[in-house]
């Protein structure tokens, strides 16, 4: 059986890069199939089709591969394609749903055909402050989605059952952790309700000429606590920077949002606890240019993260 490795490298299949060429129109060709950097769940592939008049449409074609991911959740690409439709008249910019064939029907897997945005996923950027005031700018974008999408829209869950997480045994903060743990096992503080993107971070960000272009991966988008983001954002910034970057992204949104409402700790909390309990380099992450990442590392960091948190409450 082929590796998870393997199934996001693998060339799409004749019948789907078929797919894609017909959904674009009669005479139709394919002129380029690249695999896109990043994707660790999903295959991803730029491709460029020309249409029969020589137009020339560029589009990414995200497959599901993982045969577990979809036993447990088999509308992956039904739920991607509905959010694509819903952010087409909002103030976010995204790619537009071009197809799906959200049960595999015609391709070999379930799939979303969409527009490519320009520009790509930027993870060392030129102007640190200018990348993190922009990152910080486009949440309140998404988190203006019109309330008239609620009832379509997914009820925010956390990613793990904190009943059956322990502590990380190689924690140097271990007080820390049992002092997170007892908060988790309390209420929720109060916070605005809102869509969210639920998987804001860095690597779901398209840049150009060091302008943010695009936001991408919508398929966990929900509706929940707006801190939901600002803490998955900055749990992704503390383990892929360090804390003081965390700090700077919240400080910035903040100036934007007015601090309409205080940001607790609880949000860096429950956010760490979805790394856990392995904390682990994706291969994108070196891709774009953090080579020096390694597992001790992002745990080192993510220990710092959550001993930061506990000490503000």
């Amino acid at each position: 059986m082929a590796t998870l490795k393997a199934l996001l490298r693998r060339r799409p299949p004749p019948e789907t890069l078929q797919w894609v060429a017909d959904t674009i129109g009669a005479g139709a060709r394919i002129t380029s199939v690249k695999r896109l950097r990043g994707g660790a769940s999903t295959a991803m592939h730029a491709i460029n089709v020309v249409d029969s008049r020589g137009r020339q449409h560029r589009l990414v074609l995200r497959r599901f591969v993982r045969s577990d991911w979809l036993a447990r959740e088999p509308d992956l690409a039904h739920r991607e394609a509905g959010i694509l439709r819903l952010l087409e008249d909002a103030d976010v910019p995204t790619p537009e749903l071009v197809a799906v064939d959200g049960d595999g029907m015609t391709c070999d897997v379930p799939a979303v055909l969409m527009t490519r945005l320009p520009g790509r996923v930027e993870l060392v950027p030129d102007d640190m402050t200018s990348w993190l005031t922009q990152l910080a700018s486009t949440l309140p974008l998404i988190h203006a989605v019109g309330h008239e999408h609620r009832a379509i829209v997914r009820p925010y869950q956390p990613y793990n059952d904190l009943q059956e997480l322990e502590l990380p045994a190689w924690s140097h903060h271990l007080d820390a952790w049992e002092k997170a743990f007892d908060l988790l096992a309390g209420p929720a503080p109060e916070a605005p309700e809102c869509f969210i993107h639920r998987d804001y971070h860095p690597g779901n960000v398209v840049w150009s000429h060091g302008q943010l272009t695009g936001v991408v991966d919508w398929i966990n988008a929900s509706w929940g606590p707006a801190s939901i983001d600002v803490g998955h954002c900055r749990l992704n910034l503390a383990t892929l920077y360090d804390v003081e970057t965390a700090d700077r992204f919240l400080a910035m949104y903040h100036s934007l949002t007015g601090r309409r409402y205080e940001y607790h700790p609880y949000w860096d909390v429950i956010t760490a606890f979805e790394f856990l309990p392995y904390p682990e380099v994706f291969p994108g992450w070196h891709d774009m240019g953090l080579r020096d990442l390694s597992a001790e590392l992002i745990r080192s960091r993510l220990d710092d993260h959550v001993a930061a948190a506990v000490a503000r409450l």
